[in-house]
């Protein structure tokens, strides 16, 4: 028996001096593709030159540094944890799991260690004693004084203390000239630093904190992805997030680039012939496509414009410039918890961009199988929630239309151009009135004819039955029914008319020209089927006491003699105007 006691205990201690023997890791990331660990390696890289990566047994992939002994991976952890160097969730690896080295490239596989010598045996400890082993406490490494910090401090050259002011910048702390003098601004920016990473606020860097600071800068750039492309055929030189994105198509304007491996970043590059025209004309219909959501400042600065569109689902930066007769630009999509990261890329990008030759041939790119004018050049054209009518009521555009057409509206814009505002809305018959949010001239204004109509008399209804398809109102011809509802209300005015739901809130005309009323969107009540081509109106008399509040007078004179089918075209068409629901 105890022959084989000694014997367990001898194997014991053989495999306790094998495994002191092994190289000792740092384990620092595990990342399931090859790909993703190669790139996390080459970022690390950067920030130590003991990074190696490994396969793991499980079919991952580590990043690690080392190797060390026990007691200097111990004491290596705590001081980059301590100097938040690297993830809190690091560990000591005895690489026991690690397979074939992937990193550095051309590494190869790990190195067999050969094992220690055997230790000197130990007299027996006496019977029943219990042997408490105390693990290696790491060493604190203290950091420098704030006078060691100086001097250590001025045996960087220029491109180091420029490196660390963009570094500062980079996270928002420095906004002055990256120019390596160390003066106020810098140090106010270095102080700002170390409060915002829990250092004593000193605006002196130490070793330390200059290694974190741009170690940290130098991860950020590595997980945008940034890499220099220049696209010939475009004209353009850019950095911008290569290996987030990659090449789709061509689609004039545009160069599309589209997400890689599910990193939801997308890139346009713009590249078009122009003039001052040409660019304000981009500058619109930019704000027309999906990809720029409407949410988010925008920026004309002459032969420039920036769009930032932001929604619960993407946003996006867009910038454009005129140089030379083209326009050159980009726009880049990304999710919205990516934001902060992507506003710098967005940054780098404006500062590279440049023009290295002519713009995109307008003719190259595979054409669209499916056109459609919901389609620009590919992308999807942000369409209203719904389209109504009306009719501009004074000289400087206000317009009169139905409150169900801006009812619940995030944003109301007039014939797909103008913001509108609801300034007005009368409960009693349904009525509102919009103000532009700037002054329009429009070519033709509605007056409100306060004699009844006569009954089967003509008349005629202006709107928008196809939205914004058509690029003017059309007319639809009907009859006047009856002066009153079916119950009898006195506001309204039964019409013969066979309209659509865009027709609703646009001017029900009478031969002279005039507005006998405003046409009420359908019943919403399913129970009751009208006859078809039954509908409704609000009387003229009604809309100019909603109006006379509000401080309009738009009453005709009585008597007008009727005008000819093409003047009475004429005249709708001026007046009507496209009402859009937007959210």
């Amino acid at each position: 028996m105890t022959k084989i006691f000694y014997t367990v205990i001898l194997a014991l201690t053989l495999a306790a001096g094998s495994a002191r023997a092994q190289d000792t890791w740092i384990q620092i990331e595990a990342l399931p593709t090859l790909t993703q660990a190669e790139e996390r390696a080459r970022a690390w890289s950067s920030a130590f030159p003991d990074v190696n990566g490994f396969r793991l047994a499980s079919g991952w992939y580590a990043v690690a540094v080392g190797p060390y002994s026990e007691e200097g991976a111990a004491n290596r952890l705590f001081a980059l944890r301590s100097e938040r160097l690297i993830p809190s969730d690091s560990f000591i690896a005895d690489g026991g799991s690690f397979r074939a080295r992937f990193w550095p490239v051309g590494g190869g596989a790990i190195a067999p260690v050969a094992p220690e010598a055997p230790e000197a045996e130990q007299p027996a400890e006496p019977a029943g004693q219990v042997i408490v082993i105390q693990p290696p406490q790491p060493e604190v490494i203290p950091d420098e004084t704030r006078a060691e910090a100086r001097r250590s401090e001025a045996q960087l050259n220029a491109d180091q203390r420029k490196e660390l002011q963009v570094a500062l910048q980079w996270f928002g702390f420095y906004n002055a000239a990256i120019d390596g003098a160390f003066g106020r601004g810098t140090r106010a920016s270095m102080a700002a630093w170390q409060a915002a990473n829990g250092y004593e606020e000193t605006g002196v860097l130490t070793t330390r904190q200059r290694g974190a600071l741009n170690a940290a800068y130098r991860a950020d750039l590595d997980a945008l992805g940034l890499g220099r492309v220049v696209e010939n055929r475009a004209g353009i030189e850019i950095e911008m997030p290569i290996r987030l994105v990659e090449f789709d198509d061509y689609a004039p304007p545009f160069v599309r680039y589209g997400e890689k491996d599910g990193s939801g970043i997308q890139v346009l590059l713009i590249s078009q012939e122009g003039t001052q025209a040409t660019l304000d004309g981009l500058y619109d219909v930019m704000q027309t496509l999906e990809i720029v959501p409407l949410e988010g400042p925008r920026q004309r600065e002459g032969r420039s414009f920036t769009l930032t569109g932001q929604n619960a689902q993407i946003h996006s930066t867009s910038y454009a410039r005129l140089d030379d007769g083209m326009i050159k630009g980009f726009t880049l999509i990304y999710p919205p918890d990516q934001a902060e990261r992507m506003m710098r890329a967005a940054q780098i990008m404006r500062d590279t961009l440049q023009s290295i030759g002519p713009a995109l041939d307008p003719t190259l790119g595979a054409r669209e199988a499916v056109q459609s004018r919901d389609l620009l050049s590919g992308l999807e054209i942000r369409q209203p929630d719904r389209t109504r009518s009306g009719v501009y009521i004074d000289p400087q555009g206000a317009v009169l239309t139905m409150a169900e057409a801006v009812r619940g509206c995030a944003r109301v814009t007039l014939d797909d151009l103008y913001e509108a505002t609801v300034v007005a809305e009368d409960a009693a018959s349904g009525l509102a009135l919009l103000r532009p949010e700037e002054d329009l001239a429009p070519l033709g204004v509605a007056k409100l004819a306060l004699d009844a109509p006569r009954i089967g008399g003509a008349a005629a209804v202006a709107g928008f039955p196809f939205g914004s398809a058509l690029p003017s109102a059309t007319l639809t011809n009907g009859t006047i029914e009856d002066v009153a509802g079916l119950s009898g209300e006195q506001n309204l005015l039964r019409l013969q008319a066979e309209t659509e739901a865009g027709d609703a809130g646009g001017p029900v005309l009478d031969p002279a020209g005039n507005v006998a009323g405003v046409l009420m969107p359908a019943p919403e009540d399913t129970t009751r089927q009208l006859p078809p081509g039954v509908r409704f109106a609000v009387k003229a008399g009604a809309a100019q006491a909603f109006l006379s509040e509000q401080g309009i007078d738009a009453v005709a004179e009585p008597g007008a003699p009727a005008l000819a089918p093409p003047d009475l075209t004429q005249a709708a068409m001026a007046m009507t105007v496209l009402v859009s629901c937007w959210n």
